[in-house]
C-alpha cells in the first residue's frame, strides 16, 4: 500500500511539490521536496494556460527531485474560486453536497452547471421551527479551470487524487504543532492571487480571495518603463516601498522616482483591500478578536510591506515556520526548509490534508 502522497503547489513561475508519509497520521514526515520553473506565460494568476508546457515541468520536477509516489494532491486558489458564508438544514455531509446546487446559484457568478462545489462545515447553530442549521463555507470552483489543473498533471503521468482550497493548505500547514485559541489572520501573497483566511482556534471562519498580487507592480513597471519582466521585478525589489528615500540612496532622477511611487501606489491599492477585509470581519464577527497576522508568499517579501501592513492593521504580523512541525526524513535537514522563507508551506499543507 502506497503511504506517501505529493502536494503539489503550480505557481505562477514555477511548480513545487512536498512528498510526504503517513500524511494522516501523527507523525507525517516529509520525504522529499523540490521545485522546478516554469516559463513566463505558462500560468496565469493560479490557471494552467498551456498544460503540456506544465506537465514537462511536472516531469523535470519529478526525476530532479526524486519523488516515488505519482499520486498528487492538487491547490485551487485563484480569483476564479469563490467562498462565501452559507448557512443550511443540518443533515449529512453527502446530504449537503447534493443540495448545494440547488441552494446556491444566487450565490455565484457563473451557472451551477459550469462549478465545481463543495461545503465547510464551521458550526451548528439554532434553527427555527424546521430544525438545526449548520453555518459554513460555501465554495464554488469554475470548473474549466480545475480540469486544466488535472489535465496538466494527468499528461505527466501522475495520477491527482484530491484537490483542496488553497488557503485551507496553507492553515494546515501553519498551525500543525502549533494549537492555539487566538484569532488569526492568514494572508498570503501570490503572483497574481491574494488570499486571506481567518481561523478561530485553527477553524477556517471567513476566506477572501483577491485578484491582485505581486506581479501586478512588475506588470505596471514593464509598461510604465518598457522593461522586461525580470529587470521590472528586479527594480520592483531593489525600490520597495520608500520612493522618497530611495532617490537620496540611488542619486537617481524623477525616473527613479517616477518608478518607486508606481510601486509604492499599486501596493498600497492591495494593502487598502487586505485592511478593509480585517475590518469587514472585526465589524461583522463581533465575538472574534482578531490578534494577530500570519505573512507568507512571494509577494510579500518586498522591502516595508510588512511593517505597511502592521501600520495598517494596528495587529503584529509575523512569519510562520517553514518547517510546518513535521518530521524529516533522514537526510533533510530543517536549514534547508527554514532558508525557503515558506515556500514550501503549500505544497506541504495540501499532502497534509490528503485523506489517502
Amino acid at each position: 500500500m502506497n503511504t506517501s502522497v505529493v502536494g503539489l503547489d503550480i505557481g505562477f513561475s514555477s511548480v513545487r511539490a512536498v512528498e510526504v508519509s503517513e500524511a494522516g497520521s501523527a507523525k507525517p514526515t516529509i520525504q522529499r521536496y523540490h521545485e522546478e520553473p516554469l516559463p513566463a506565460g505558462a500560468v496565469s494568476r493560479g490557471e494552467v494556460l498551456e498544460p503540456a508546457i506544465v506537465a514537462s515541468a511536472l516531469k523535470r520536477l519529478w526525476s530532479a527531485g526524486g519523488f516515488k509516489s505519482r499520486d498528487v494532491v492538487l491547490g485551487m486558489g485563484n480569483h476564479r474560486v469563490v467562498a462565501r458564508d452559507l448557512t443550511v438544514p443540518k443533515m449529512s455531509m453527502k446530504r449537503i453536497r447534493e443540495s448545494l446546487p440547488f441552494q446556491v446559484q444566487d450565490l455565484l457568478s457563473v451557472p451551477v452547471a459550469e462549478a465545481l462545489l463543495d461545503f465547510y462545515t464551521i458550526m451548528e447553530v439554532a434553527g427555527d421551527e424546521a430544525g438545526p442549521q449548520v453555518s459554513g463555507l460555501l465554495i464554488a470552483a469554475v470548473k474549466d479551470v480545475v480540469l486544466a489543473n488535472v489535465k496538466s498533471v494527468q499528461l505527466a503521468g501522475l495520477t491527482p487524487v484530491e484537490v483542496d482550497l488553497i488557503p485551507f493548505a496553507l492553515s494546515r500547514a501553519i498551525h500543525r504543532g502549533a494549537a492555539t485559541d487566538d484569532v488569526i489572520v492568514q494572508i498570503d501573497v501570490g503572483a497574481g492571487t491574494t488570499s486571506v483566511l481567518i481561523t478561530a482556534a485553527g477553524i477556517p471562519q471567513f476566506v477572501r480571495l483577491i485578484p491582485a498580487g505581486g506581479d501586478d507592480v512588475t506588470q505596471a513597471l514593464m509598461v510604465r518603463l518598457a522593461l522586461d519582466a525580470q529587470p521590472a521585478d528586479a527594480l520592483k525589489l531593489t525600490l520597495g516601498l520608500d520612493p522618497v528615500a530611495h532617490e537620496a540612496e540611488t542619486g537617481r532622477s524623477a525616473e527613479t522616482l517616477a518608478a518607486a511611487t508606481l510601486v509604492h501606489d499599486v501596493t498600497t491599492e492591495l494593502l487598502n483591500s487586505l485592511r478593509n477585509t480585517v475590518n469587514y470581519f472585526t465589524n461583522t464577527r463581533h465575538t472574534l478578536t482578531v490578534t494577530r497576522i500570519v505573512l507568507t508568499g512571494g509577494g510579500a517579501r518586498l522591502d516595508g510591506f510588512r511593517e505597511a501592513l502592521a501600520g495598517l492593521t494596528r495587529l503584529p504580523v509575523e512569519a510562520p515556520d517553514p518547517v510546518g512541525a513535521v518530521h524529516l526524513a533522514r537526510g533533510l535537514h530543517a536549514e534547508g526548509l527554514q532558508r525557503s522563507g515558506g515556500t514550501y508551506l503549500v505544497a506541504l499543507g495540501l499532502a497534509l490534508g490528503s485523506k489517502g
